[in-house]
């Protein structure tokens, strides 16, 4: 069975979304985030410390959009997939790295320097800087938006899912009152699909389950900024 180790709402989230959209079972252990920091013990299962932690028999891997990738590969004819003869391909493959590198990289950023470190070593104008780069490189997102539902191949995949991520975090950090319209449509678009519904309920029920106190990242599923 494939396990998960994920935080709520953490980049590991884009792999929940991807097994729920997927209807793969799997186990999901939840962490304090960062778990490098409230959980010591997890690493010694994953030694950089992060989410996501995913285990797939012999497969270890802890990149959330290579996962999304490689889940797309290995489930057969699955649309979530855009296969190489397929129009749309490169589109599908830059869409699932651009949602990570461009658009949820610099949100961390904003994350650690506005929320999570302690007042005295937060840093505003980095935080700042951070967020302009996240807008502006959610410009180019914007313009393709404006001429199709979706990132690729003219339905939903495992790109709208990273790209998707990146739009939750947004949630987390307090962007999401500046989207642009046509992204602001198509978050609800893909927002309101039940795997992600699914998905936002299986990490707070397993967190109540498992006695994991909801980090300051936990707010976006349930519609609260922080």
């Amino acid at each position: 069975m494939i396990t998960l180790y994920h935080c709520a709402n953490a980049r590991s989230f884009r792999v929940l979304w991807m097994l729920e959209e997927l209807g793969l079972r799997y186990e999901l252990k939840m962490l304090p985030f960062p778990p490098r920091v409230f959980a010591r013990e997890y690493l010694k299962v994953n030694p950089l410390g992060g989410v996501p932690f995913f285990i797939d028999g012999d497969v270890r891997m802890t990149e959330s959009a290579a996962i999304c990738q490689y889940l797309a590969a290995i489930s057969a004819s699955t649309a979530l997939n855009v296969e190489r003869d397929e129009p749309g391909y490169a589109a599908f493959l830059n869409g699932l790295h651009f949602g990570e590198g461009c658009l949820t990289f610099p949100q961390t950023l904003v994350l650690r320097y506005n929320v999570l470190e302690p007042e005295d070593r937060r840093i505003p104008q980095a935080a700042d800087d951070y967020a302009v780069f996240f807008f502006r490189n959610l410009r180019a997102v914007d313009s393709l938006l404006q001429e199709q539902e979706f990132v690729a191949a003219g339905r939903f995949t495992a790109a709208d899912i990273s790209i998707g991520y990146s739009l939750l975090l947004a949630k987390v950090v307090g962007h999401d009152d500046r989207f642009p319209p046509a992204v602001q449509a198509y978050w609800k678009r893909i927002s309101s699909r039940a795997g992600f519904a699914r998905a936002v309920a299986q990490q707070e029920a397993a967190a109540v389950q498992q006695g994991i106190e909801q980090p300051p990242m936990a707010g976006a599923g349930t519609g609260m900024r922080r």
